[in-house]
């Protein structure tokens, strides 16, 4: 019996003498084994580090592969809506956004089609017109120079784009509320109306006009023209002596009532004594000068004789005016957007003479004009200027005369001088420029009756001009190219072009 205790009691002191024991050899095992610090543990301890450093790199670099496939994803198919024949994804496109413009100009744009349909309105007859005109905030009050201080030198007769000074030039881009700048129709200088005409225009508050010189071209009927357009515009046709002297021999002239000549739809508008030597530069009068010719119009829409418009003029003023609150539209040139490049193909095109196109870029650079970038305000400086959309508001017309005196002064090549003046307003003269595919769904192109050309326009150096060459200059326009310049041209460096078309 005792034994059996003895026993049991000598069991219950050997485990007490074990757990005693553990704390003193587990510590010794930590200092036989170095501690926390052991090799063992920090090499345990780094190689998890490791694997979790690397884990959340690879992370990383898959996140950011999902993250830039997902806009690439995005992009595409922004592409893709735009090139999309599908109203619902065409209409979340934004061609005039600078997402577009960016992604057009590295290329991710598809080459676009000569023809893309037009989101118009379906029916004319439903399209709302405007109840007011849309108010100006910069210019208010602009009126027209009448009387040049002094007369040209260089002209015997008055110019009907005045005797404009380089300092009046540069005035003349100093916006404020009043201004009073030259605008063409100098008394003397020209293109004058026969009473009868200035009467039937006055009635005219929607316009459609289109201008034939030198017989250049044929009248061409609108089609598509709803029965509303047709009682609401004026479809009015711009001609000299010669073309009117063609149309009587060549086509049906009727004679209305009261006097008016008509070509169909189309209603005759002589203007008497050219104002200018070329033609070309005549037809830039009724082109941008509309808001002079018809000063009772509210909106008009340009269109060259050339053409054939295919569409209802209302649904065109739905489209690119009315329905983004813009109030003068313009189509994006086909291949070029920077002026120093169109004019490498006014020059390749023989479209005028070489050096004085140079000489043109050369003052253009000189005052500042840096070639097209996505950094500018427009989606291009360059427009197909054959479709013009505005709304006679007192800035458009500004915009109008500073751009016709460009044309006047320097070369008659209106495609130059567009985005020079749009450059020199600094962002207060605010243009729509649409895509071209859609400017050529306005249309049918027919070809000229003959081509046009000039001698001028096969001069290739200034010495051309010189002795016998005088009578290649014009007597009544371009005078900006032979007056002295308030600058040191001769050290302009002109940008260097890359041609990235055929165009010329």
């Amino acid at each position: 019996m005792m034994s059996d205790f003895q026993r049991s009691l000598s069991v219950r002191l050997s485990r007490r003498g074990e757990r005693s024991s553990h704390p003193s050899n587990n510590k010794v095992r930590e200092e036989e084994e170095g501690g926390l610090f052991s090799a063992s543990r920090i090499h345990s301890e780094y190689a998890i580090k490791t694997i979790w450093k690397a884990g959340f790199v690879r992370l990383l670099l898959v996140g950011g592969i999902l993250w830039m496939l997902l806009i690439l994803l995005a992009l595409l198919f922004h592409v893709w809506s735009c090139q999309s024949s599908l109203s619902f994804f065409s209409a979340i496109c934004n061609k005039e956004g600078r997402l577009y413009v960016v992604l057009d100009s590295i290329g991710f744009v598809p080459k676009p089609q000569h023809r893309c349909p037009i989101p118009v309105a379906y029916d004319p007859d439903k399209v709302l017109l405007p109840s007011s005109i849309t108010p100006d905030s910069i210019v208010t009050n602009l009126t027209y120079i009448t009387e040049d201080d002094q007369p040209s030198s260089n002209s015997h007769f008055p110019l009907f784009g005045g005797n404009i000074t380089w300092s009046q030039r540069q005035q003349s881009f100093l916006l404020k509320p009043d201004m009073k700048v030259h605008c063409g129709f100098m008394p003397g200088g020209g293109a004058e109306m026969s009473s009868l005409d200035k009467q039937y225009v006055k009635k005219c508050k929607f316009v459609v006009a289109t201008g034939i010189f030198d017989a250049y071209d044929q009248p061409h009927q609108p089609s598509n023209i709803s029965e509303r357009s047709k009682n609401l515009f004026c479809f009015l046709m711009v001609v000299d002596e010669v073309s009117l002297d063609f149309l009587r021999s060549n086509t049906t002239v009727r004679q209305d009532a009261h006097g008016g000549q008509w070509v169909g739809i189309w209603r005759l508008i002589l203007l008497k004594t050219p104002p200018y030597d070329e033609p070309r530069r005549n037809g830039k009068v009724p082109k941008i000068l509309t808001h002079r010719l018809f000063p009772q119009a509210r909106y008009s829409i340009w269109i060259d004789a050339k053409m054939e418009l295919i569409l209802d003029p209302l649904l065109i003023l739905e489209r690119y005016l009315w329905r983004g609150k813009h109030t003068f539209a313009i189509a994006q040139h086909k291949h070029h957007r920077n002026i120093y490049e169109e004019a490498d193909a006014c020059k390749r095109r023989k479209r005028y003479a070489r050096p004085l196109v140079d000489l043109q870029m050369k003052i253009y650079r000189y005052e500042g004009l840096e070639p097209w970038s996505i950094k500018k305000s427009t989606v291009s400086d360059v427009p197909e200027g054959a479709v013009i959309i505005r709304e006679h508001t007192a800035m458009n017309n500004l915009f109008s005369c500073l751009w016709f005196n460009e044309v006047h002064l320097l070369t008659p090549r209106d495609q130059l001088s567009f985005g020079y003046v749009v450059d020199r307003l600094k962002g207060a003269f605010k243009v729509f420029m649409f895509q071209n595919c859609e400017y050529n769904s306005l249309f049918e192109l027919h070809p000229h009756i003959r081509e046009h050309s000039s001698k001028i326009e096969w001069v290739k150096s200034l010495k051309e001009l010189k002795g016998k060459g005088e009578s290649l200059k014009e007597s009544r326009g371009g005078f900006g190219l032979w007056t002295p310049y308030p600058g040191d041209l001769d050290s302009v460096e002109l940008p260097k072009v890359v041609r990235t078309s055929k165009a010329g």
